[in-house]
């Protein structure tokens, strides 16, 4: 799929008074013709902004001093975005092209300095190490839970930690996720909200701080 033949808009998101544009294709039936219930691994989950990626991106606004991110599964980016808007140094990563060469251009329209990386969990090369990795809505497959703990210890600094977030939907496989966390990492879990469309939504949010190994 060639980003020149979409139809792109720009979705305004502002939190905590700084707003970014996210540029995003304006159709779902450009990039996706298919069944969402019979091809879920062709369906591009990327194309929505979750919930959980706006409470991710309001959580770093908490975070000092300046600190080099590692964003997984960041499709449109916005944890990222926001990363970079407050001075991080930031990569954003996903398994797909289009949705980091949408990062891109949203990068540009705000002015913002970025890297991006092509990252495929069950393969994954990290050309350094980082003291945060976020991620939201990335826990989703059982498959990946091994490869996405290994990821995650190889890919820290010295008193790095992960922050991620899910929706409540998530909850059944995120938990077992957590339990097999726990034995690298110190798990701590907190419940946040948003407001979405006069719904209250509840959002998982969860630090892993690794253990020590000595």
């Amino acid at each position: 799929m060639s980003i020149e033949h979409l139809t792109l808009e720009e979705e305004n998101i502002t939190i905590r008074g700084k707003a970014l544009k996210i540029v995003r294709p304006s159709h779902l039936e450009e990039i996706f013709r298919g069944d969402p219930l019979l091809e879920s691994e062709a369906f591009p989950f990327w194309f929505k902004i979750w919930e959980s990626s706006l409470i991710l991106a309001d959580y770093l606004f908490n975070i000092e001093p300046v600190k080099e991110i590692l964003e997984i599964g960041a499709g449109l980016g916005v944890v990222s975005l926001f990363a970079s808007a407050l001075g991080h140094k930031v990569v954003a990563t996903d398994c797909d092209d289009l949705p980091l060469e949408l990062i891109k251009i949203s990068a540009s329209i705000n002015g913002l300095t970025l890297q991006t990386q092509k990252l495929n969990w069950l393969e994954a090369h990290l050309e350094q190490k980082f003291d945060l990795i976020v991620g939201a809505e990335v826990i989703y497959k059982r498959i990946y839970y091994k490869p996405l703990l290994e990821l995650f210890r190889k890919g820290l600094k010295e008193g790095g930690e992960v922050l991620l977030a899910h929706s409540m939907d998530r909850k059944r496989i995120l938990i077992p996720f957590l339990y097999q966390a726990e034995s690298f990492f110190e798990v701590k879990t907190s419940i946040r909200k948003i407001t979405d469309s006069n719904e209250c939504i509840e959002i998982i949010l969860n630090k892993l701080s690794p253990k020590d190994e000595s």
